[in-house]
């Protein structure tokens, strides 16, 4: 047995019966109808607008040939559920946050964030001229999947508290909303870490179930209304310095598209990935500028918490090293970042800091 069918038989398979009640797709002839799930709720500001953007792309370029219907969270499946929907073939595409489905493959952090992991540019820089996009096929291919970048929302904050953190021992039984491996490096340090999808993390945060949570940055932030709940915002954290988001296709389903189709959702999600990106990055600093104005207080953590943050990633990678593919992906990915980050850093991170002191 093949390492793909061991897994799809496996518990790393498993829940694909959550999704069996599905109707299998079907296609006209001479026109394929995709169903696309997504981990959004419907206009859930950006990430929702990712999965649109790749759908509405797709519809344009093909033609008439293949159309992509979007379905938001709830609406076929929930919001964790799109994996096994896919991977058992009762959907065609989803659209999330890869590091959701660790549990299916700690590999799959590499392609939304990991602690102190890549920013926009480098997971770029690795994915389309690096090993980056191969590991994410040879990943997918495990679980039946064609995956690509689709999204991206930039250096996420590191969240809103209820008070200020004065040092590592506030984590300390803090109920705390953080997925992917960034969450468990808060359970290192002793907080209860949950994963909510991103339309149920208001009422937790506005019930008390939670104290805290990330979500993304000022812009998306702000159209949630967490600053309707508390003032204390973290606008740097070490768990997601970008985060990249997927649209992955069953693989059966994109093998049997035309070369040319397969084309085009290549490209199509590439166009996602840096316009998401950009939207984010055109919308965060008057989102955090208003912010502001509304009595917000923006904060950094101090030097103590971010040496115990990285103390803590230290272990959490440390867990998933014997997995010979989360070994290959984490050593490609960071000695790209650290390839990138050299340059970068002697460039751009350069300028930036002799424009600030120029300008005033």
């Amino acid at each position: 047995m093949d390492r793909r069918s061991f897994l799809k038989n496996s518990a790393l398979g498993g829940g694909a019966a959550a999704a069996a009640t599905l109707a299998a797709p079907a296609y006209a002839a001479g026109h394929r109808k995709l169903t696309m799930v997504t981990s959004w709720g419907r206009g859930l500001a950006g990430v929702f607008d990712a999965a649109q953007k790749f759908a509405d792309n797709v519809n344009a370029m093909a033609d008439g040939t293949v159309e992509i219907e979007v379905k938001a969270a709830g609406e076929l499946v929930g919001a964790f559920e799109v994996f096994d929907a896919v991977t058992s073939g009762q959907a065609d595409i989803y659209h999330a946050a890869d590091y959701y489905f660790i549990n299916q493959h700690p590999g799959f952090a590499f392609f939304t964030g990991v602690p102190f992991g890549m920013t926009a540019q480098e997971l770029n820089n690795w994915y389309y001229h690096g090993e980056g996009r191969a590991m994410h096929d040879e990943l997918g291919e495990i679980f039946g999947l064609k995956s690509f970048l689709a999204g991206n929302t930039g250096t996420q904050a590191g969240g809103w508290f209820r008070k200020e953190i004065a040092g590592p021992e506030d984590f300390n039984g803090l109920k705390f909303r953080m997925p992917g491996l960034g969450g468990r490096v808060l359970g290192a340090m002793g907080a209860s870490v949950q994963n909510l999808p991103g339309a149920e993390v208001y009422q937790a945060l506005a019930s008390g179930a939670i104290d805290g949570t990330e979500w993304i940055g000022p812009w998306a932030d702000e159209k949630a209304g967490f600053q309707e709940i508390t003032k204390f915002y973290y606008t740097s954290g070490m768990h997601e310095p970008a985060a990249g988001l997927s649209a992955a296709i069953n693989l059966d389903v994109f093998n049997e598209l035309t070369p040319a189709q397969q084309k085009i959702m290549e490209i199509a999600a590439a166009d996602a990935n840096v316009w998401n990106l950009a939207q984010y990055m055109n919308n965060n600093g008057a989102a955090l500028q208003r912010l502001q104005a509304g009595g917000v207080k923006v904060l950094e953590f101090p030097d103590s918490v971010w040496d115990a943050m990285y103390e803590a990633s230290k272990g959490v990678y440390a867990e998933f090293m014997g997995d010979e593919l989360f070994k290959k992906i984490n050593d490609s990915y960071f000695a790209s970042m650290d390839d990138s980050s050299g340059w970068i850093t002697n460039s751009e991170s350069a300028y930036r800091t002799q424009r600030s002191r120029v300008r005033g």
